[in-house]
């Protein structure tokens, strides 16, 4: 084996600290810059918009209509990831000048995964917790955000 192809352990060690380093650097840069700021406010905002629409369609399956509360989550996360799509892709990240096919199946991935992280939290608020089915919606999907919009922002409207 030639020391090139070999890695030692001190080696790998410098390699992950470099990496730590720079993703601090990079973080910390973009804290600085005020437009990465508006940015999570438009977001926020967005993202209340989309909750009040998420709860309102999720309230109206649960208790008039008597779906099943999962259900109802995925129905409801349905129309506010749509709303969402597009208020964020032409507001919050300007992102008008990507191809909205492509932006859209990333937007859909990352909410995918955030909805299946706020359908997983929801069914331990409701089952395990004993949290009333509205309020558990609320807070799963409150919790969902963080990851949403760190997926949206760093994949699917990137620059």
């Amino acid at each position: 084996m030639s020391a090139t192809t070999c890695r030692y352990p001190e080696q790998m060690r410098e390699e992950a600290t470099a990496v730590e380093v720079r993703t601090h650097i990079r973080l910390l840069h973009g804290m600085r810059r005020p437009a990465n700021w508006l940015q999570l406010v438009r977001f926020g905002l967005v993202g209340g918009v989309g909750f009040a629409v998420n709860l309102a369609v999720y309230s109206l399956f649960v208790h008039p209509v008597g779906v099943d509360y999962r259900v109802a989550s995925v129905a409801a996360w349905l129309v506010a990831v749509i709303n969402n799509f597009v208020l964020n892709r032409h507001w919050t990240f300007d992102a008008r000048a990507g191809r909205a096919r492509f932006q859209a199946l990333r937007f859909l991935v990352v909410s995918l995964v955030a909805e299946g992280c706020s359908l997983l939290l929801l069914t331990l608020f409701v089952e395990s917790v004993g949290i009333a089915k509205i309020p558990a919606q609320a807070l799963a999907v409150a919790a969902s955000m963080p990851l949403n919009f760190l997926g949206n922002k760093l994949w699917s409207f990137r620059a």
